[in-house]
């Protein structure tokens, strides 16, 4: 039912908050393709640990330095890292209200988000570029 004062209100200024600010999509089809790309990928990792698991660890080494190999853990690692952050992000914007403190844990979820993966991928790249001391 309208009120009083919502009959002097423009239609923008009596939907203001409660409902879509446009930018959810893009979202939601970005969570939704990093989803559908884990699957293979994920589907590999887990070959992949099962045959490394019995390969000892020069072995290791040499499989990681295969192109395919080091791609396609580069790309399990930087979507899976992408992916957790969209994740987080949809959690922190539905459970916490207050503006200033839901912007603050955005960026400290893609903060650590950037870092985690930043240091996986240099990780995986040091080794599979040259080799780790044993």
């Amino acid at each position: 039912m309208v009120g009083k004062d919502d009959s002097f209100k423009t239609d923008l200024k009596r939907a203001r908050g409660h409902g879509s600010a446009h930018h959810g999509l893009g979202m939601w089809m970005a969570e939704r393709m990093t989803a559908v790309a884990l699957i293979p990928l994920g589907l590999w990792a887990v070959y992949s640990v099962l045959q490394l698991a019995v390969i000892g660890y020069d072995g290791a080494v040499d499989w990681l330095q295969s192109p395919v190999n080091i791609v396609l853990m580069l790309l399990t690692l930087a979507i899976s890292f992408y992916h957790m952050h969209l994740g987080m992000r949809v959690i922190i914007e539905d459970y916490i209200e207050h503006k200033p403190s839901r912007l603050l844990w955005i960026g400290l979820s893609a903060a650590a988000s950037l870092l985690g993966a930043a240091l996986a991928l240099i990780s995986i790249l040091k080794v599979a570029l040259g080799g780790a001391p044993n």
